[in-house]
């Protein structure tokens, strides 16, 4: 009986998959359990329509990231630090502060979680930031680092 997986099951495969199963073993386990569902001539074009519909969705998704990178790329953030003596930098600049200064000068909100800094930003000066946006897409943000 061929069967469609509703949810990953570790010895027969992924969502989505179409499996092979025992007639007992589908009606007794899989079907009760709500792990799958019959591979009805329905069942198989509404899965055909869900994937789709989440590749139309992911393509979008890669699309808005690609057009924020470029957004990034033009774009420049200011974190202002306190000077400790001599002119030194008092401290370091985190992700979260550099998300909220780009927030509060551009007005578009990045995740402090994908910002990658390369080190730790204890002077005075520009940095280039990678910044994860999509897991084909890395944007480029230039912070500079100014004293207070």
């Amino acid at each position: 009986m061929k069967v469609i997986l509703l949810q990953d099951e570790k010895k027969l495969g992924k969502k989505g998959d179409i499996v092979d199963v025992s007639e007992g073993y589908a009606r007794n386990y899989i079907l009760p359990k709500k792990i799958g569902a019959e591979a009805t001539p329905k069942n198989l074009n509404d899965l055909k329509l869900q994937k789709a519909n989440a590749e139309k969705v992911a393509q979008e998704q890669l699309d808005a990231a690609k057009a924020l990178a470029e957004v990034l790329a033009s774009k420049q953030v200011v974190v202002k630090i306190k000077a400790g003596e001599g002119g030194k930098a008092f401290g370091s600049v985190s992700s979260k502060e550099i998300a909220a200064a780009f927030k509060e000068q551009h007005g578009i909100e990045i995740d402090k979680k994908k910002i990658q800094l390369p080190e730790s930003l204890k002077n005075f000066g520009s940095y280039e930031v990678n910044i994860k946006l999509h897991p084909q897409v890395t944007g480029k943000l230039t912070v500079k680092v100014t004293e207070l």
